[in-house]
């Protein structure tokens, strides 16, 4: 199986026992003892699941779980002591898939651990990404609006792309043209500008997703 978890724990004996636990159900482990680690690991791998404790030193589980979301949406199950509602729901706030509380059965984490891969894995085999009404197919480049077919420009799709595919995350004018025009484009911000308001023009009321960022360029934000 190729599908690599990362377990940041830092109790050395649990941190083990799960660790067996995934390797035998044919999984590649990565580890790390304290958050600082985690991120480290996380940013130099590609990381398909991330099982992670929330009470650590230096940096805890929560603040992961947050730099994580900046840019990655990585399943990632919590592991937490607290069983208060509160606890869980902050987990969620920040960006959490699901959770366990500890004490905890490893045959229960690793069953919930492959049901989220399982889960994850079918959406993004269907290549349909949906944002209230606004769909997206990958495959077959087809975009519509509640429903009805609307016709993108190639420019406009790879716009459109880029932004829901780093949701939430400011792109510059310079950093949407390399990734639709290329490095070597020899056109200025003005392009992205353009292409920008014909592609709000034809969202229609979804326009609102892209967001302005004043000083900066733009951000795709789906609760608008």
């Amino acid at each position: 199986m190729d599908t690599t978890i990362l377990i940041v724990e830092d109790e050395d004996r649990m941190r083990k026992l799960i660790r067996d636990y995934f390797v035998s159900s044919g999984f590649n482990i990565l580890e790390a003892e304290n958050g600082i680690k985690a991120l480290e690991i996380f940013n130099a791998n590609k990381v398909d699941l991330i099982i992670l404790d929330i009470m650590m030193p230096y940096m805890d589980g929560y603040t992961v779980c947050k730099n994580i979301r900046r840019n990655s949406d990585v399943p990632i199950v919590i592991l937490t002591a607290k069983s208060e509602e509160d606890d869980k729901l902050l987990g969620y706030e920040f960006g959490a898939d699901d959770y366990v509380t500890k004490p905890f059965s490893p045959k229960v984490l690793v069953a919930k651990g492959k049901a989220l891969l399982k889960r994850i894995n079918s959406k993004n085999k269907k290549g349909v990404m949906n944002f209230n009404g606004l769909e997206i197919n990958e495959l077959s480049h087809e975009v519509k609006i509640d429903e009805e077919d609307i016709l993108l420009s190639p420019k406009e799709y790879d716009l459109l792309l880029l932004f829901v595919k780093n949701k939430g995350i400011v792109l510059t004018r310079d950093k949407i043209l390399d990734k639709v025009w290329g490095f070597d484009y020899y056109g200025g911000a003005r392009t992205v500008d353009t292409n920008i308001k014909r592609l709000r023009e034809k969202l229609k009321n979804k326009a609102k997703y892209i967001v302005t960022v004043r000083g900066c360029g733009y951000k795709f934000e789906e609760n608008k």
